[in-house]
């Protein structure tokens, strides 16, 4: 016989964003967190090489990413034993074919400063010199631990009495009198606010629960492992990324993560690295380096979900009551999570947003719903 569980909020996902809200709920709330997998943070959250780096997305996205910050740096040290950040770095590289790219992110950034190409080469002697047409090097760019971040939340959320339902895979749910039942593999639900923290499936959870989907779209982005070319140490090299998007490198434990930063749509799924996207990516990414790629050790996949217009999705569905949406954070889910947990939060509460009023109005739902007011 199936179980029947009954709370407050029912929050569907639990990736960072799932688990950030739950965490930013605290007791005054109770809070159930369905995930459909058997450990929480599977897939995106689990797959993520994630780096804080102020000159990344839009707007909305850099004001979030700004705001987080210092919720980055005077995180709760019960929940968050070490730091959440730490130093690395991020230079950018391109050719001739790149210079629109390079002209165009130098326009709109911040903090980053412009490199001789011989101090790129410096900095990061696997880069061919010859390759390197421009170069500019953003200092305050720092790796993110995400799964002490995802962790630490998740402690925070059980901490307040939240609870955890894996293994439970939302089969459909409807909205009467004021409740929402939703039935799962692990059992009957029923809430007063249904959230869709659902990651690459958010526009599928709202569709079984008879909700129209927003257009939210994942994209596969995918990494290869390299073992460190021998006598170099990678340990203090930046991340490096090419400026127009066609590669991008990080040193981690070792070994090179090397992506094709790669952005093809797909329908949400259990992601894997096409290998043909893969060994083109490489191919790029060896004609600007002087070590050629004669292994991988492994590679991965992960999805990015975007809205139409590459902003998160934050806020109640104008068109169904209680239903809350908390998705699309893309490429920037990492490092946008403390102040996006905060804020949802406080859209749920209906409590003040600050300074992020007009970040608040900017990502809300009806943006996207046939005659809605943004």
């Amino acid at each position: 016989m199936s179980e029947a569980f009954s709370t407050d909020i029912l929050i569907v996902g639990a990736g960072i964003a799932g688990v950030g809200l739950a965490a930013a709920l605290g007791r005054e709330r109770d809070v159930i967190l369905l995930e459909q997998e058997e450990r929480p943070g599977h897939h995106a959250s689990g797959r993520s090489a994630a780096i804080f780096v102020q000159n990344y997305g839009n707007a909305v996205i850099r004001t979030l990413s700004r705001a987080s910050l210092p919720l980055f740096v005077e995180a709760d040290s019960a929940l968050f034993p070490t730091p959440l950040l730490s130093p690395r770095g991020i230079l950018f590289v391109t050719n001739e074919n790149g210079l629109d790219a390079y002209a165009d992110l130098l326009g709109s950034a911040e903090g980053l400063e412009k490199m001789d190409p011989y101090d790129a080469t410096a900095m990061v002697p696997l880069l061919k010199r010859e390759w390197i047409a421009a170069a500019a090097y953003e200092p305050d760019a720092m790796d993110i631990d995400v799964a002490a971040l995802h962790q630490g939340w998740l402690k925070g959320a059980k901490r307040s009495g939240a609870r955890l339902l894996t293994s439970a895979g939302l089969m459909g749910g409807t909205f009467s009198q004021g409740r929402w039942t939703v039935e799962t593999t692990a059992g009957r639900v029923t809430a007063s606010i249904l959230v869709n923290a659902a990651g690459a499936w958010a526009d599928h959870v709202a569709q079984a629960c008879r909700v129209a989907p927003l257009g939210l779209q994942p994209f596969r982005r995918s990494m290869a492992v390299l073992p460190a070319p021998e006598a170099f140490d990678v340990s203090r090299w930046p991340l490096v990324d090419e400026a127009a998007d066609n590669w991008y490198f990080k040193p981690e434990t070792g070994r090179l993560l090397v992506s094709p930063a790669d952005e093809d749509p797909v329908e949400p799924h259990d992601a894997f690295a096409d290998d043909m996207v893969l060994a083109e990516g490489l191919h790029r990414y060896e004609q600007a380096v002087t070590v050629p790629v004669t292994r991988v050790e492994g590679s991965w996949a992960g999805l990015r979900t975007f809205a139409p217009d590459r902003t998160p999705v934050v806020g109640f569905d104008p068109q169904a009551e209680n239903f809350f949406w908390l998705a699309g954070q893309g490429g920037y889910g990492m490092q946008t999570a403390p102040a996006l947990s905060a804020l949802a939060a406080r859209v749920i509460e209906g409590a003040p947003f600050g300074e992020l009023s007009a970040t608040a109005a900017a990502m809300a739902p009806d943006r996207l719903r046939a005659g809605g007011t943004r």
